[in-house]
């Protein structure tokens, strides 16, 4: 082990001109190290392993820390000549990965964390700062390497390990429980219960990876909290493999946040220091290589080729390979996303089987074949003022069949299956996460959990001390108050609202557009462009809010950032609910609110003819097509919906790194080969320093939320959306898979027992979800209207005459001045009388224009449907979630099963060691007469008896 005054051992520079330095903790002292300890007999250089060790080949790289070195001007003319440097720093710049695309978490990396108070310091106290916390870490035990003659240019990296008796310390510190010798046999529930699982395993057999991490065990090892006193219960024979490399790099990195620099008091730990820019980087390193004839078998690579690969999208995640490689957090991630997209491929099925039922039933919807009918000849009222003339409702009749197509009976049945669906898929994540947290051990995580402070709020804290030394006693601890973030709360409330005022005005310039626009087009002279009027305004304007939506996305997850850092707050997991809550609200109002004025404001707030509601002047509100606005709302949910996936998911994770690529290749002096040789001389620190650093999985829990508002708010108007979400998340999970496994660095293993705040936000959009669907139906749709009309107006009990029924009279002479069309004979004749949809009084009632009884009546029916059908879904979806159990019951049996074990295997130890110790009292009593005889006199009533111990 490395003490004070040892040695750093650098790796060998591989070219002559580069300077390798043997760089000594002790400034002061003279010694170096041999040269032959780095170079063989014959003077060659050593080559040391390329995988994640020391320069020995023996002691595994735990973690590595970045740090900017400056050589002699020389030595940088000369080495910026090589192409391979220059090279290497275009490759690095060209796969850095984008960060601004979600809110960054802090917990996950604590290079993105430390960002936030980055500051500009001499590189002389950026180097004493490293010395000292290089020394103290030494002194906390770790061993480490330098190594500045790398092929990375301006960088140097310094390698840490942990040595056994580090490990065992930390992991008894940290109560890390860990595998006993003591095994049991796990059964998964009654005969019948473990015969239908065996049957279904057998049966999806194919679908599953060939990863032995994922099969179902047999027999479970007992765990325990590590005890370096009770180490003879755990299996220690093979101690390199005891302490995964996953629990090594989350040992190590607890150790740097723990370790203080005193140069500086704020300080506590490798993010301090990263936000100064003493170090660029930190890092666990992957396990070894993926690609490449020569790359050994490892976890990684075992990844890549059951995981990361497209070819294998129809098979289950290896979720145990997954937690043992990059932790429980990650674990849980694409565990809660498999459940998810599982889950989407019932709702898939009924969604297209009701689609396909509004296909099959257009011909024979009787409004529809209304509409469509020309012997009906109704003449509409214009859509706007002056340019607009009047038309014949024949030719709505496209929208009306495909307004069909969504709404219909079926879209009823499909949404009350989608609440009781959502409430499905959170009880059933629910029992696969408590057998998660079973099988991973879990059960007792989080009870007694602490988590460090920031490096920002150590400072303010510092800060506030300097401030009120005099006048605060210092047996007081000095702490922020909500007083001294009042200016920060008062900042996000205002900002926060500014934002919202912010999608609201660009929600309402859109649809200025769509006014403004319709008007062009009605008085254009190019038939090609009356053609299609709706169509046209329809799709651009949803493509108009599509882009805006996605550039808002970007803007939000900065601003909300700065008002998370602005708050100062104390611990990490703190910092990142407060910034997913902003994120989320910011983001959610961003894309919903389109979709929400569609589906309830759109076709409300217009007025009637001869007294239209104007905004902005002379703006009219827009109306509704006859069948109404559902189908719009169908199109701006599918072109939202396809357009973020497509754009945001494929565009920029796959389209932008490999543009990057190709531009870099055309840029790059070397051509494939000459990379590719290179790439194989580089060490494992030095080809993970090139990956992008990991920014968190808030950006990937993010869009998946986003996605389930869509799948199930407005679900009612767009049944094939599960659909949509199923095929993405297919391709989602690859991708991400892909992203973790070869473009970013290897996170560090953070452990967790649940999906945090966003189970909360999820249980929050399923119910919501509830009231949106019944508002959808009862206000957005026809449904309530058609109800109405067939039992209260219909003379025959059909829906024969709806559509007139739904029509209101005009007479065209109550215009206002100056709103008539230019062109009132564009139909041929003259007009006195139009239609328009709506209940109201005919002109030549005594109250014309008024809102006539069947307005109240339906409106009665609407209101009425969303009570009922809020209540009854309601009380449906709490019994579901009272009828299935929170813990699947086989998990329950073992959990308490494991508890006796566990009692059974201390009493047994207390057994022995209270039988140990009256052997050895025994054998004292044997061996202690002769001695005491001639020391000692015996007393005569007691004589010492040697029967039984011959």
């Amino acid at each position: 082990m490395m003490r004070k005054n040892d040695n750093y051992l650098p790796v060998p520079g591989e070219e002559k001109n580069l300077d390798v330095n043997f760089v000594n903790t002790n400034a002061r002292s003279s010694e170096s190290v041999p040269m032959k300890s780095l170079y063989a007999d014959d003077g060659s250089p050593l080559c040391p392993r390329l995988g994640p060790y020391f320069s020995d080949g023996h002691r595994r790289v735990d973690y590595v820390l970045a740090y900017h070195i400056q050589k002699p001007s020389s030595i940088r003319r000369q080495s910026s000549r090589f192409g391979e440097n220059n090279f290497i720093r275009r490759l690095r710049r060209s796969l850095s990965m984008r960060s601004s695309r979600a809110p960054l978490q802090p917990k996950e990396d604590p290079e993105i964390a430390a960002q936030e108070q980055r500051a500009d310091y001499h590189e002389d106290d950026k180097r004493f700062r490293r010395e000292e916390f290089e020394e103290n870490l030494l002194e906390m035990g770790l061993e480490l390497e330098k190594d500045e003659g790398s092929k990375i240019p301006g960088i140097g990296f310094l390698k840490i390990h942990a040595p056994w008796n580090v490990l065992c310390r930390e992991a008894e510190f940290m109560k890390l429980k860990m595998p006993t010798k003591k095994v049991y046999d796990v059964k998964q529930g009654s005969n019948v219960v473990e015969k239908i699982r065996l049957f279904i395993h057998k049966v999806t057999a194919p679908l599953h990876p060939k990863v032995d991490a994922n099969r179902p065990q047999s027999v479970k090892s007992l765990s325990h909290a590590f005890s370096r006193e009770k180490q003879h219960l755990f299996d220690l024979s093979d101690r390199d493999k005891f302490f995964d490399s996953k629990t090594r790099s989350s040992i190590v990195y607890e150790v740097l946040k723990r370790t203080r620099c005193t140069r500086a008091k704020y300080s506590m730990g490798i993010t301090s220091l990263l936000a100064n820019g003493v170090y660029s980087a930190a890092y666990p390193l992957h396990d070894g290589d993926i690609e490449g004839a020569n790359a050994e078998p490892n976890d990684r690579k075992l990844l890549y080729e059951e995981w990361a690969s497209y070819s294998v999208f129809y098979k289950y995640q290896p979720i145990g390979l997954i937690r043992k490689y990059f932790g429980e957090k990650v674990g849980l991630y694409f565990a809660w996303l498999g459940v998810y997209t599982q889950m989407l491929i019932p709702a898939a099925i009924v969604g297209v089987i009701v689609f396909l039922y509004g296909c099959a039933t257009v011909d024979d919807n009787i409004p529809s074949m209304e509409i469509c009918d020309p012997r009906n000849n109704i003449t509409m009222c214009p859509l706007c003022d002056r340019a607009c003339s009047y038309w014949k409702l024949v030719t709505a009749c496209g929208t009306a069949r495909a307004s069909h197509l969504f709404d219909n009976p079926a879209t009823v049945f499909f949404s009350i299956f989608m609440a009781l669906w959502a409430v499905l898929f959170m009880e059933h994540w629910k029992r696969r996460q408590m057998r998660l947290n079973y099988v991973w051990d879990l059960t007792g995580f989080g009870e007694e959990e602490e988590d460090h402070n920031r490096a920002e709020y150590e400072f303010r804290v510092m800060q506030k001390t300097m401030r009120q030394e005099n006048s605060t006693p210092k047996s007081e601890k000095v702490k922020l108050t909500c007083t001294d973030r009042l200016p920060a709360y008062l900042t996000t409330v205002v900002m926060m609202g500014f934002m919202i005022t912010v999608t609201f005005a660009i929600v309402f310039g859109v649809i200025l557009y769509r006014i403004s626009i319709k008007a062009a087009l009605h008085m254009s002279t190019y038939p090609a462009a009356r053609s299609n009027i709706r169509a046209t305004v329809k799709t651009t304007a949803a493509i108009i809010n599509l882009i805006i939506i996605i550039i808002l996305d970007e803007i939000y997850a900065s601003i909300a950032r700065w008002l998370t850092t602005l708050e100062v707050p104390k611990t990490d997991k703190s910092f990142e609910e407060r910034l997913i809550f902003k994120t989320f609200i910011l983001k959610f109002v961003n894309a919903f609110t389109p979709i929400v004025y569609l589906a309830f404001f759109r076709g409300r707030l217009v007025g009637r003819p001869g007294n239209y509601l104007y905004v902005v002047g002379s703006y009219r509100m827009e109306e509704c097509a006859h069948a109404g606005c559902l189908m719009e709302l169908c199109i701006q949910l599918c072109i939202t919906m396809l357009g973020k996936q497509l754009i945001q998911n494929n565009l920029f994770e796959i389209g932008i790194p490999k543009l990057k690529k190709l531009l870099r290749r055309r840029k790059s002096e070397l051509d494939s080969k000459q990379e590719e040789e290179l790439n194989k001389t580089l060490q494992r620190h030095e080809k993970d320093h090139i990956l992008g650093p990991f920014v968190g999985l808030s950006p990937e829990y993010m869009e998946m939320i986003i996605q389930f508002g869509m799948v199930t708010l407005f679900v009612a108007s767009f049944p094939l959306a599960p659909l949509f979400a199923l095929l993405n998340n297919i391709i989602e999970i690859r991708l991400d898979a892909k992203k973790f496994v070869m473009e970013l660095r290897r996170p560090i293993a953070a452990k967790a027992k649940d999906i945090g705040i966003w189970y909360n936000l999820l249980r929050g959009l399923s119910k919501v979800a509830v009231i949106v669907n019944a508002f959808v139906i009862s206000f957005t749709s026809d449904f309530i209207p058609r109800l109405v009309y067939q039992y209260m107006y219909s003379h025959d009990g059909t829906m024969h005459g709806f559509v007139n029924h739904t029509l209101s009279y005009f007479n065209v002479s109550d215009f206002q001045p100056g709103t008539d069309p230019l062109q009132p004979m564009h139909l041929g004749y003259k007009v006195q009388i139009c239609r328009y949809k709506d209940y109201r009084e005919p002109p030549w009632s005594s109250t014309p224009y008024d809102l006539s009884k069947e307005f109240w009546a339906i409106l009665a029916a609407r209101l009425a449907f969303v009570i009922v059908f809020q209540n009854v879904v309601m009380l449906m979806s709490d019994f579901v979630d009272w009828l299935i159990p929170d813990i699947p019951k086989d998990i329950s049996l073992q959990m308490h099963k494991e508890k006796i074990l566990m009692v059974e295997l201390f009493m047994k130890e207390e057994q022995g060691k209270r039988l140990a110790a009256r052997d050895n009292q025994n054998q004292d009593n044997c061996t202690s007469p002769s001695s005491a005889n001639q020391s000692l006199p015996q007393p005569r009533s007691r004589p010492v008896s040697h029967a039984n111990c011959s």
